[in-house]
């Protein structure tokens, strides 16, 4: 399966993708299962799932969390855990709500964790070590660091609009596979990554729409 674990929709401040195009978008480049993680929203996430259905492709409801220290992804969560907590609280409550936690673009130049991975490494559930939609070298210093310390990784395109969902995804061998056995692989490291960074130029259009979605939400 190809598992796009990080994306946003119109649900987002940064983003005007509702959350049915999303998904069409997923299907139509082969993604299999599709997380919407907005931030400190699920609604487009429920709403992703009401639409999926009966569609080839799963959706696992998330929220992005913006605590203390740096964003964290909450997998397999309906319920908002709210933002500025520490990093543990965050993840205490993301576990409590069912769901796994890990940490996104850590080493991204505008959104990088301001904490030692180190001392968290055995309370989250992973790191996600590719992210299309990132500025300079994070990924390749993601992807040292769980190789460094043998941790359970994730991949995603951070997808704010159409043309960029789907462009990073972990591969999980299987069909079909549920949630919880899709986690269960991720914690067992039985993944690989796909796809690849986003170009230089897209990067830029990105977060061009980006900044003009933030105007749009607060008109």
């Amino acid at each position: 399966m190809k598992c796009d674990l990080h994306c946003h929709t119109s649900y987002s401040y940064d983003s005007t993708t509702p959350p049915k195009e999303m998904v069409e978008a997923a299907i139509k480049k082969g993604i299999d299962c599709l997380a919407i993680t907005d931030h400190s929203e699920i609604k487009g996430a429920l709403e992703a799932i009401g639409h999926a259905k009966r569609k080839s492709i799963l959706i696992i409801p998330g929220i992005e969390i913006k605590s203390k220290e740096g964003d964290i992804l909450g997998l397999n969560i309906e319920k908002i855990i709210p933002n500025g907590l520490s990093t543990e609280e965050t993840v205490k409550r993301i576990k409590e709500g069912g769901g796994i936690a890990i940490i996104p673009h850590p080493f991204g130049w505008f959104c990088s964790f301001k904490r030692d991975l180190k001392e968290i490494s055995k309370e989250i559930d992973g790191i996600e070590i590719l992210n299309a939609s990132i500025f300079g070298p994070g990924n390749k210093k993601a992807l040292a660091f769980v190789q460094k310390f043998n941790l359970p990784f994730t991949a995603g395109s951070d997808a704010h609009n159409l043309n960029l969902v789907g462009r990073a995804y972990l591969e999980i061998p299987g069909n079909n596979l549920s949630i919880e056995e899709i986690f269960k692989q991720i914690k067992n490291r039985n993944v690989k990554i796909g796809g690849g960074e986003a170009g230089f130029l897209e990067k830029l259009l990105d977060r061009t729409k980006r900044g003009i979605a933030k105007i749009q939400h607060t008109q």
